[in-house]
C-alpha cells in the first residue's frame, strides 16, 4: 500500500462524509523528458492493444459525461473536446470547463485525450467530453448535486457516464441514488462508479447501487491492487496504477496516479470505445460484451475484480462476445439469479482456455497473494502475452452476480 493511504482512506476516489476526490502519488517528469516517454508510460494502452483497437474504433460519436471537480478544456490533450457542461456544486461561477483540482480534468484525459503535445492519450480518443461539476475537495460529490447530474447527463447526450468517486450512505441517499440510476437506464446509459481506495470489503456508493458497474483496480502486474476495495457488487476491473495525468500544482508536469477513480475511467473509456464500433447496440449489449470477454481467472464473478479486466480487443480484434438481448440489463438478470441460486454456476464457456478450475480467493483471504495463471497463454488478460493474469471463464446463461441494496460501507 502507498505511504499515502491512511490520507486516502477516506474514500478513495475518495470522500469525507460527503464525497472527495482521490488524491495519487506522484512521480513528476519534467515537460521536456515527458514529451518523449508519455506512451512509455501508458502500459495499459500496449496491454490493451490501443494501436491495433484505434484502427476498427475511436470513441468518434460518443459522449462521455465526467461527474467529478469540473474539466479544463485549456490542456493540450482535451482542445476540441470538451462540451460546456454545467456546474451543480457552485452554480453561477461558470460551467463545467474549470478545474482547480486535476481529477475531472484527468479522469478525462484517461477517456479521451488526444496525446497531442507529448501528452496523455485516452483509450477512447475521439470521444466527446461533457463536465459536469458536482464538487471540490472535501464537498465532491455531495448526493444532492450528484444525482441532478447524472439526468443532466443522459438528456444531454451522454451514453455513458463516469463517476469517479465513492461514499458511504443512509437510506434516503441509497434512494436518491437509486432512481437517478433508474432514469439513466431508461435513457439507454451507462453508469461507472469506482469501487474506493480503502482495500477493504465494504460498499461504497454509487458503485454498490444495482446497475451501476463497479469497477475496481489492476496493477502493472494484471492483479487486484492492494488499495482496491472489494465486495460481491464489484462487476469489472481495468488498471488504475501508474496512470498518468497533470499534475495538480503544476499542470505543465505530469504525474503518475493511482485509484480506482483512474481505473473508472479507463473502464468508461473501454465502453466508449466499443460502442461507437457498434452504434445500434444498447447499453445492455454493450454492458454484457463486455463482462463476457472480461479477463479473469478463477470463480466468476470474483468479489475482487467481478467478472474480470476490460479487454476491448476481444470484441472489437477477435469479434467476441454475445450482445444477447438489448432489453435485459445483465446486472440486474445477475442479481435476481444470484438471489436465486446461492451457490453462483462458474461453468466456462466453449472458447474458454480450460483456466476456469482454479478457484477464487476464500473468504478467510483479504487478497489473493498472487495471480493464478493457466496452464495455456493463448488469450492472456488484455490480449497480449503480457505477464498478467489471463484469460476469463465466462459464465454460461444468464450472468450470475453483484451488487446487494440498502447495506451500510
Amino acid at each position: 500500500m502507498s505511504p499515502l493511504a491512511p490520507v486516502l482512506r477516506r474514500r478513495a476516489l475518495g470522500l469525507l462524509g460527503a464525497m472527495a476526490a482521490v488524491v495519487a502519488t506522484w512521480t513528476v517528469a519534467a515537460p521536456a523528458a515527458q514529451a518523449e516517454d508519455m506512451r512509455g508510460r501508458q502500459w495499459y494502452l500496449d496491454a490493451m492493444k490501443a494501436d491495433e483497437l484505434w484502427k476498427v474504433a475511436t470513441g468518434k460519436g460518443m459522449t462521455v459525461a465526467v461527474l467529478d471537480t469540473g474539466v479544463d478544456s485549456t490542456v493540450s490533450e482535451l482542445r476540441g473536446k470538451v462540451l460546456p457542461g454545467t456546474n451543480f456544486y457552485d452554480a453561477g461561477k461558470g460551467d463545467g470547463r474549470t478545474d482547480t483540482e486535476r481529477h475531472g480534468t484527468n479522469m478525462a484525459i484517461a477517456i479521451a485525450g488526444s496525446g497531442s503535445n507529448g501528452g496523455v492519450k485516452g483509450i477512447a480518443p475521439d470521444a466527446k467530453v461533457l463536465p459536469v461539476k458536482v464538487g471540490e475537495k472535501a464537498t465532491f460529490g455531495l448526493v444532492t448535486h450528484a444525482t441532478k447530474a447524472i439526468r443532466y447527463a443522459v438528456d444531454n447526450g451522454a451514453r455513458v457516464i463516469n463517476i469517479s468517486m465513492a461514499s458511504v450512505a443512509d437510506e434516503t441517499d441509497v434512494a436518491q441514488w437509486q432512481a437517478a440510476v433508474d432514469y439513466a437506464h431508461k435513457k439507454d446509459a451507462l453508469i461507472f462508479a469506482g469501487a474506493g481506495n480503502d482495500g477493504r470489503e465494504s460498499l461504497e456508493y454509487p458503485a454498490a447501487i444495482p446497475g451501476v458497474v463497479a469497477v475496481g483496480a489492476l496493477d502493472t502486474k494484471g492483479k487486484v491492487a492492494d488499495f482496491s476495495n472489494y465486495g460481491s457488487h464489484i462487476a469489472l476491473a481495468a488498471p488504475g496504477v501508474e496512470i498518468p495525468g497533470r499534475c495538480v500544482a503544476d499542470k505543465s508536469r505530469y504525474c503518475a496516479g493511482w485509484g480506482t477513480s483512474q481505473a473508472t475511467a479507463i473502464a468508461s473509456g473501454t465502453a466508449a470505445l466499443i460502442w461507437s464500433a457498434h452504434p445500434d447496440w444498447t447499453a445492455n449489449q454493450v454492458l454484457r460484451v463486455m463482462m463476457e470477454t472480461a479477463g479473469h481467472v478463477g470463480e466468476v464473478p470474483s468479489k475482487y475484480i467481478g467478472y474480470g479486466s476490460v479487454r476491448p480487443a476481444q470484441v472489437l480484434l477477435e469479434g467476441k462476445g454475445n450482445p444477447g438481448d438489448p432489453n435485459v440489463n445483465p446486472l440486474l438478470a445477475a442479481q435476481q439469479q444470484a438471489s436465486k441460486s446461492p451457490t453462483p454456476e462458474t461453468s466456462p464457456s466453449p472458447d474458454s482456455t480450460g483456466a476456469s478450475g482454479t478457484n477464487g480467493p476464500t473468504q478467510e483471504e483479504k487478497k489473493p497473494e498472487s495471480a493464478a495463471r493457466p496452464e495455456e497463454s493463448g488469450f492472456p488478460l488484455w490480449g497480449i502475452a503480457v505477464s498478467a493474469v489471463a484469460v476469463v471463464a465466462v459464465i454460461v446463461g444468464v450472468v450470475v452476480a453483484a451488487g446487494r441494496r440498502n447495506r451500510r460501507a
